[in-house]
């Protein structure tokens, strides 16, 4: 067992990163499912239009709570929320990537990144575990990215921290084994959303490799009910995971950091 099937008192799932890209998808495909939500991001407008859209299109109850989640105070209030309520799945959505040379990016939007895509969701998932153990069912959805198969020049912090996720998620997942709980870890690669414009990183994506953020939503959501391990949405996504896991690193690297020039990269 892994998420319950939906009702309306004790399998609301909490998805961060709500308000655009993949966790708005991933609201859309759980309340199409009838799942109750409780939404979280930053900005308080865009939660709102997303809350009365799926309340309205799918009947479920939905709470919105605007959170700067890199904040630790309001991540503490959320961790609160993830202990004493009886949760039933937890998407850690919440994230956000930069590139370029790294020793010309600001170093306090480095550490926000780090703080965002690796503690952030480390803490919300040390804190949803224990009531999802107690219950005997739980999911939790953390996403990673292709990216976090391999170093990623001029991403090197993005990459690092997805890898973190990746190898965080799993080895919990194992350690869950015959409890009901799962961690799922989503590895999706260039996805056209809002994210991707904020880190300028589309001259590093390979449109013939693009998922839309419906369809990587739809194979998550598949993923955490079936109690899977990872999932990587996209035949040419899994092929790039392949290659980043096996391919010799002094081959690797070189050709990535190559290619991203050739595409429009920094230069040293």
């Amino acid at each position: 067992m892994s998420l319950p099937k939906p009702d309306n008192q004790t399998t609301t799932v909490v998805i961060t990163g709500a308000s655009s890209g993949i966790g708005a998808e991933l609201a859309r495909g759980l309340a199409r499912r009838g799942f109750p939500l409780l939404l979280v991001a930053r900005r308080r407008a865009r939660l709102d239009e997303l809350a009365n859209e799926v309340g309205e299109d799918y009947s479920v109850g939905v709470e919105v709570l605007p959170l700067d989640l890199s904040d630790p105070r309001s991540r503490g209030k959320l961790a609160e929320r993830l202990r004493s309520d009886p949760i039933a799945g937890l998407c850690n959505s919440a994230g956000f990537g930069t590139s370029g040379l790294f020793h010309t990016l600001p170093l306090e939007r480095e550490s926000e990144e780090v703080t965002l895509n690796s503690l952030v969701l480390m803490e919300l998932t040390h804190a949803a575990l224990p009531g999802m153990v107690e219950r005997g069912a739980g999911a939790v959805l953390n996403i990673a990215s292709i990216a976090g198969f391999q170093p990623l020049p001029y991403m090197a912090v993005y990459s690092a921290t997805k890898a973190f996720v990746q190898t965080f998620s799993e080895a919990v997942h194992e350690e869950l084994h015959g409890t009901g709980v799962s961690v799922t870890c989503l590895c999706p690669g260039p996805v056209p959303t809002e994210w991707a414009e904020i880190a300028s990183a589309e001259r590093f994506s390979i449109p013939v490799a693009q998922v839309s953020p419906r369809d990587v939503a739809e194979a998550a959501i598949g993923g955490m009910l079936a109690g899977k391990r990872s999932v990587v949405p996209g035949v040419v996504p899994k092929a790039v995971s392949m290659s980043g896991r096996f391919a010799p690193r002094s081959v690797l690297l070189p050709a990535l950091r190559i290619g991203q020039r050739l595409r429009g990269g920094p230069s040293s």
